[in-house]
């Protein structure tokens, strides 16, 4: 691929940004009690190196502290958060999210509904913190990088650590839990050029299967790039200059705006194929 083949039309992407960055703002204005979760990650002495989705976020908590509302940011990266025991399939067969694994402290399991063998295993874990905040929560934002075509391993590993919130009613049979009844979920993706659009749809669905509402003006997916084989070094610094030139921008809501929800998504997993 050529360098004219790179020089994609910025002016039109950046102003697409703006937009799903309005529509946002726009959306969590009216809401309360917001959690913006981030997940990309940095060399930790570079202060100056902050990843995309992470200062938007940073940005959207200011927007909404300037309108007066509830939110709460939260980087995840520097939690302690082990990697998911995989009970859902273990041995014994599935083991997650049942009544023996609650987290027995009260400081950090408040509710109650803080299920998880990991953190009962690991006296430093800290995903206790997600959860707390969660359960006292109206509305969730990821804001994660795309990475070889999925979400970051931060995001990943959050996320499988918390399969015992969708666990305890798919397999178990329970009710829903109560503090996560009307929850809107939604996910900001940054990426360079692969897959972005299919991982927020991945994300929107498994958002959907843990009983969570889905939004569209909640979530979008920025990439650079429609082409998959651009990697140069350039392509790379034009991206990061067209994202400052966005995050110049007046975010401030521009008119009424509706959202509808993401079309297509069921609330329940499709039925199990029982083999013989």
């Amino acid at each position: 691929m050529t360098a004219a083949d790179e020089r994609v039309a910025l002016a039109p992407r950046a102003r697409m940004l703006v937009t799903q960055c309005r529509r946002l703002v726009r959306r969590l204005s009216t809401r309360n009690d917001i959690l913006l979760l981030t997940t990309s990650t940095r060399y930790a002495a570079h202060r100056w190196d902050v990843p995309k989705s992470t200062q938007l976020a940073r940005r959207v908590q200011q927007e909404l502290r300037r309108l007066g509302r509830r939110v709460t940011l939260m980087d995840v990266t520097v939690l302690r958060i082990h990697t998911c025991e995989g009970n859902i399939s273990g041995g014994r067969g599935n083991g997650c999210g049942v009544p023996e694994a609650k987290l027995p402290d009260r400081r950090k399991n408040p509710t109650g509904h803080h299920r998880c063998w990991a953190s009962i295993n690991n006296a430093d874990d800290q995903l206790f913190r997600i959860s707390r905040a969660l359960f006292a929560s109206k509305v969730v934002i990821f804001f994660a990088s795309v990475r070889w075509g999925q979400t970051d391993s931060v995001y990943q590993r959050l996320f499988e650590r918390l399969s015992w919130i969708e666990n305890r009613v798919s397999t178990l049979g329970e009710a829903p839990i109560s503090q996560l009844a009307g929850l809107e979920a939604g996910m900001v993706l940054f990426g360079h050029n692969w897959l972005d659009a299919q991982v927020l749809r991945t994300q929107q669905q498994n958002f959907a299967w843990f009983g969570w509402r889905v939004p569209a003006a909640l979530s979008f997916a920025w990439q650079f790039t429609a082409h998959p084989e651009v990697e140069s070094a350039a392509s790379y610094e034009r991206a990061a200059a067209e994202f400052t030139a966005v995050m110049a921008e007046d975010f401030r809501p521009r008119g009424p705006g509706r959202s509808r929800a993401v079309s297509g998504l069921k609330f329940k997993p499709p039925p199990i194929q029982e083999t013989g």
